[in-house]
């Protein structure tokens, strides 16, 4: 089935099956990419590194995204986005096996860069290939059963990578998720639709630059708004672990328990998220991202309370849960149908850079100021990305209004 445009999508049924697939390409891209996360310490001890430069890896994963999705995209613009799909998902399984084998710590960086490569070039061809399978009324639907990969990959890929590497240790893990991508991969080639994303010129139309599209100063305020609440999210997220562990005194063994409940809060997060984003998606935006500031700032200031810091830790997963799903959305109403795929590595670059800047802030702050210092500063960053897309919200509505036809 090739993508149709957006007046003739709605004769074809929902492709159910093809958006499962690409949850589940989703789900192992994000597992490999934050499985370190809840093997923090481990992979610190048996690197023999400090927790901060163990953190880094997962900074310049993010960073390699960022530098290299925009360029990728650019280069591969006329691939086929389904071979595509394939041929990362292949590239992030080698990535995988080459973690597993590090002998040193600079190897292991070697691989983690090495995904990112393919980890950028597959979001900027994945967060588009939604809007080329269903019409634009049904955006929100199909974006949160694609973002239905992410939520799993918190709910079951890193609580269950997490358990695997305490019980077999961290290059285990590494491991059975590569061979998770390569099953992965051809579920994809059986059942993943191929798309057309190129836009079709009328007889005498000259194509215009992207720069002068239209709807790229909406996409650039998106990509802000994400960029912001992503670094706010990491600056604390990344450090999780240790913080579970010093701070509320949680056992070791524990932490996959607790990330198992953030992701499941997650997937709640987003099935609201898929029901908000197509009736009022500026009021559900609002709300869950106040959730997010309400609990992390119950867990500064309840630390020693485990009950409680369940129960925030709870809440802040199903609060962010759908956020990504409704930036996602949100980004493609912005873009016209030519900017999707620009619109998509920029999206993908602004995602990378909120999770490598917010894990190199965070790992600094853990050294100068301590770990007590990342919640106020995740905090911080989130209300100012909530008042950033407040404050662009009422400018749209502001410049409608202005252009708007005055009647007698």
């Amino acid at each position: 089935m090739t993508a149709q445009s957006p007046t003739t999508a709605t004769a074809q049924p929902f492709p159910w099956i093809g958006l499962v697939t690409l949850a589940g390409a989703i789900f192992v891209s994000v597992t490999s990419e934050f499985l370190p996360t809840g093997l923090l310490p481990d992979m610190a001890r048996d690197l023999d590194v400090s927790l901060s430069t163990a953190g880094l890896l997962v900074t310049i994963f993010a960073g390699t995204v960022v530098i290299a999705t925009t360029p990728l995209a650019a280069l591969t613009r006329n691939y086929s986005r389904k071979f595509l799909v394939v041929i990362v998902l292949l590239v992030i399984a080698l990535a995988n096996v080459l973690a597993a084998i590090a002998p040193s710590y600079e190897i292991l960086v070697g691989a983690r860069i090495l995904g990112g490569l393919a980890h950028g070039l597959f979001w900027a061809v994945v967060a588009a290939y939604s809007a080329h399978l269903v019409p634009r009324e049904q955006l929100g639907r199909a974006v949160a059963i694609t973002s239905g990969g992410a939520s799993a990959a918190f709910v079951l890929g890193v609580p269950v990578g997490t358990a695997l590497g305490h019980a077999l240790g961290w290059r285990a893990a590494f491991g059975i998720i590569a061979m998770v991508v390569v099953l992965l991969t051809l579920a994809v080639m059986k059942f993943l639709p191929a798309v057309n994303h190129h836009v079709p010129l009328r007889t005498g139309e000259i194509p215009l630059p992207l720069r002068k599209d239209r709807s790229l100063r909406g996409v650039i305020i998106v990509c802000m708004v994400i960029l912001i609440m992503v670094t706010g999210q990491n600056v604390f997220y990344t450090y999780i672990a240790p913080w579970l562990i010093d701070v509320a005194q949680f056992p070791s063994t524990s932490i996959a328990v607790i990330l198992f409940l953030y992701g499941g809060a997650g997937v709640i997060g987003l099935v609201l998220a898929g029901f908000a984003a197509d009736r009022f998606p500026k009021r559900g935006f609002g709300f869950a991202v106040l959730g997010v500031m309400v609990a992390i700032m119950v867990l500064a200031v309840a630390s020693q309370n485990p009950v409680v810091v369940v129960a925030a830790f709870v809440v802040w997963g199903a609060s962010f849960g759908g956020l990504p799903a409704m930036l996602q959305t949100r980004m493609l109403r912005t873009a016209s149908f030519r900017m999707r795929d620009l619109a998509a590595a920029l999206q993908t670059t602004a995602f990378n850079v909120g999770i490598g800047g917010g894990a190199l802030l965070g790992g600094v702050l853990l050294d100068e100021a301590g770990i007590r210092s990342l919640p106020p500063v995740a905090i911080a960053f989130v209300g100012v990305g909530l008042a950033l897309s407040v404050a662009a919200d009422v400018a749209r509505a502001a410049s409608a209004r202005r252009a708007r036809p005055v009647t007698a």
